[in-house]
């Protein structure tokens, strides 16, 4: 279990009273990995939201250039300390959409996938804040993987006259 306390410096949980938060640190563990360390793959089942406490994670996407060609990973985004990754865990089909790399080592709150989908259900107050909260975390890693298109597709045509 993770601290109240501890749980109320992560934005993400911004507008979340005292009873909410405490539901949520009972189903929170931390967990520590090594640089390198996969955190999963696209297309793993989704068991975990984490918010990261240390470190730094790369999101990464598999870009296929040819059958002869290796798959190449392409970031799309770096989390960070405070940020919120995994929210597959909490919206169907459950599966990761993307790769998660330890960049360095680092440490991170797990939120049970399972155990937190559960919660959201029988709270419906708590589902609501909590949804609004990844929705925020959607709409911001769409907006990098948008910055990251645009400067890519800049490139290319910059590169093609």
């Amino acid at each position: 279990m993770v601290s109240v306390d501890f749980l109320k410096q992560y934005s993400f949980f911004k507008g979340f009273n005292e009873e909410q938060i405490k539901n949520l640190a009972d189903i929170a563990t931390e967990e520590s990995y090594k640089a390198g360390f996969q955190l999963w793959q696209k297309g793993d089942p989704a068991r975990n939201l984490y918010l990261l406490e240390e470190g730094k994670i790369v999101l990464v996407m598999d870009t296929y250039i040819g059958a002869a060609k290796p798959v190449m990973e392409l970031p799309v985004d770096i989390v960070t300390k405070g940020d919120a990754m995994g929210w597959s865990a909490v919206v169907e089909p459950y599966v990761y959409t993307l790769g998660a790399r330890c960049v360095n080592d680092s440490k991170a709150i797990a939120l049970d996938g399972a155990k937190l989908r559960e919660l959201l259900n029988k709270d419906t107050s708590l589902g609501y804040k909590f949804m609004q909260a990844a929705v925020k975390v959607i709409a911001n890693r769409l907006t990098h993987t948008q910055i990251i298109l645009i400067g890519e597709r800049g490139l290319s045509v910059l590169s093609a006259e």
